[in-house]
């Protein structure tokens, strides 16, 4: 964003509104909405342009819910608050907690598109939120349903040891 290749001219729109949020905000939510095959699931992009601190991504949830989330962990982060790897932190979700986990840098050209082009060249640190069902329990602890262990993908595995599935098929 700070420096010119000289191809803004070639841009796209949502390329151009992602700089316009970055240096107005400090970082940008991408929204991509469920479909048919998959769930949705909403990133950061800028964070760490403008924090130094690690762009999110959550997924499996309503997109504007999530996005409302990861602004709020965005101003957090701005205020020196930023989430860490192997963090649990309460009254994130719906007032539950979140845990934070570092996601594999294999997965960011398939579901981050949007931060691997604004980057021009990754990997930067990236952290997945993850939210807990409604008894508090995270997708990988027992008691969990199949659905709802399936709603969020579990990106700090390598994708090779991922179960097959909507999240690996953009791979």
């Amino acid at each position: 964003m700070c420096r010119d290749y000289g191809d803004r001219d070639r841009l796209d729109n949502f390329q151009l509104r992602t700089i316009v949020h970055v240096a107005q905000y400090g970082w940008s939510v991408v929204l991509v909405h469920a479909d048919d095959a998959r769930p949705g699931w909403a990133y950061t992009v800028g964070l760490w342009h403008s924090h130094r601190t690690p762009e999110l991504a959550m997924f499996g949830g309503d997109v504007y819910e999530t996005e409302e989330i990861l602004n709020r962990l965005g101003r957090d982060a701005a205020e020196r608050r930023a989430p860490a790897d192997g963090e649990l932190r309460e009254g994130v979700v719906r007032g539950r907690a979140a845990a934070f986990r570092s996601i594999d840098p294999r997965w960011y050209d398939a579901l981050f598109p949007g931060a691997t082009a604004f980057y021009r060249r990754p990997p930067l640190p990236m952290l997945q939120v993850v939210w807990p069902d409604p008894e508090n329990l995270f997708p990988w602890q027992p008691g969990t349903d199949l659905r709802f262990r399936h709603s969020q993908p579990w990106l700090w595995l390598n994708p090779a040891q991922h179960s097959a599935g909507v999240w690996t098929r953009r791979l």
